[in-house]
């Protein structure tokens, strides 16, 4: 038989249970042990969602920063390119000039001036490109820069945050297995039928297998009893069953007719 202490610890409620059957008694604790299975079944099962959530997070906030870095490692390749420009076109002006001071030629001397001035406006644009990508590049530096911290700061907190989660679920995981073997003596203890009968509600009703009859009606369907039900319940001679919702029933006396 469950002792007072047992039961007071079920969460069910503080009884008055000197009238109750002992195999009620029974009954009530392993309802409580599958309660607290199936909450820690849900905990365990909720953590995986968890850390996904943390680590997408962490992936977002790091690919944040792989994207500004690659924006300013194109800015880079892009510079160079003009800068690799600009000197082609300062060397074709250098050749030009070369060419002014060979010539002897009015007609070569100008379509060679003609070339340094339109090569001459080229590099101007260039530069001017040049100048642009150099504050963008400026920019992108300083957003790289608190990308890389807020990704490194985020890491950091999801690293807690998952070591915490991994951690709770070995606590959770030593819990589960211990109620699992409470709850494995408690229903071995029960004869063939009964343990079937339980399982079945187990299956069908969930946590809500053993319920009280206060004021007559069914703790589990919440519908009003027949006055011979609540009768035999409260007789507390054998277990009875709701006509409605097939629960097993237990009365103690706090609760009021």
């Amino acid at each position: 038989m469950a002792s007072t202490h047992a039961l007071t610890a079920l969460g069910e409620g503080t009884y008055d249970h000197q009238d109750m059957l002992p195999i009620v008694e029974k009954l009530l604790v392993l309802q409580d042990r599958d309660r607290k299975l199936l909450r820690l079944q849900a905990e365990i099962e909720a953590s995986g969602p968890q850390k996904q959530l943390l680590s997408q997070k962490a992936a977002r906030a790091q690919a944040d920063f792989d994207l500004f870095k690659l924006r300013s490692k194109q800015i880079e390749s892009d510079r160079k390119k003009l800068e690799l420009e600009v000197a082609t076109k300062q060397q074709l002006v250098e050749k030009c000039r070369t060419g002014q001071g060979n010539t002897k030629k009015n007609e070569e001397y100008s379509a060679f001036q003609h070339q340094i001035d339109t090569t001459q406006r080229e590099i101007t644009s260039l530069e001017d490109q040049q100048l642009e990508l150099m504050e963008k590049s400026d920019e992108v530096a300083r957003e790289v820069q608190a990308a890389d911290k807020v990704a490194k700061n985020l890491k950091s907190e999801v690293d807690k945050a998952l070591a915490d989660l991994t951690e709770r679920d070995g606590n959770l995981q030593r819990d589960f297995e211990s109620v699992s073997a409470e709850r494995n003596l408690l229903i071995a203890d029960l004869d063939d039928g009964l343990r079937s009968r339980y399982e079945r509600l187990l299956k069908t009703k969930g946590e809500n297998i053993i319920v009280g009859v206060t004021h007559s009606i069914c703790g589990g369907c919440h519908m009003k009893l027949t006055t011979q039900t609540f009768l035999s319940a409260k007789a507390q001679i054998e277990i009875i069953t709701c006509p409605n919702c097939s629960r097993m029933l237990y009365y103690t006396r706090d609760m009021e007719d």
